[in-house]
């Protein structure tokens, strides 16, 4: 099976905004983007997934008008701090958070660990599919799971991964 791990194109938003779950506009260079990621997959996939914020179903309905939302797919959830800018966060709620955020959530969001069992059930049941050529659109913390879960990387030392706006990632799994 080929998979295409996809992170959205740039989103239109002011520096440091905390928005894992927030729906964002994208930016205005998503045509190229998008067409920068489109020479970079098939022409023809077995299926698309997409997360079911804004900034993917777009790009996901460009890759395929009948794409699949998964909610296994969403960025992690930051909770209260959604929608505030990093500097406006309580400082040592954050560092609090920071130092272990493996097993810590942002209050009223989520943890990297439960973000990690939500995505790898996704991903589990994916590979049980007879599809061969495969699309997930999603966010750059989904992707670091995966690649981290991959390369046999540490849940803790998975933000040493860069994924960029735009980012194909292919992925041939036996």
């Amino acid at each position: 099976m080929e998979i295409y791990l996809i992170r959205h194109t740039t989103p239109l938003i002011k520096k440091g905004l905390v928005y894992g779950r927030m729906d964002v506009p994208l930016a205005a260079s998503f045509s190229a983007e998008k067409e920068h990621i489109l020479e970079q997959i098939p022409a023809v996939l077995d299926i698309v997934y997409s997360s079911p914020s804004f900034r993917c179903k777009v790009l996901a309905a460009e890759i395929s008008p009948v794409y699949q939302m998964n909610t296994a797919l969403y960025e992690l959830n930051f909770g209260d701090w959604e929608g505030d800018t990093w500097d406006k966060v309580d400082r040592a709620e954050c560092e609090t958070w920071m130092n272990d955020f493996v097993n810590l959530a942002p209050p009223n969001g989520e943890t990297m660990l439960g973000m990690q069992q939500r995505v790898m059930a996704f991903w589990t049941e994916l590979l049980q599919q007879p599809y061969q050529q495969v699309a997930i659109v999603t966010h750059g913390g989904v992707i670091r799971i995966i690649l981290a879960n991959q390369q046999n990387i540490a849940l803790k030392d998975s933000f040493n991964l860069k994924i960029a706006m735009g980012e194909v990632f292919k992925l041939s799994i036996p």
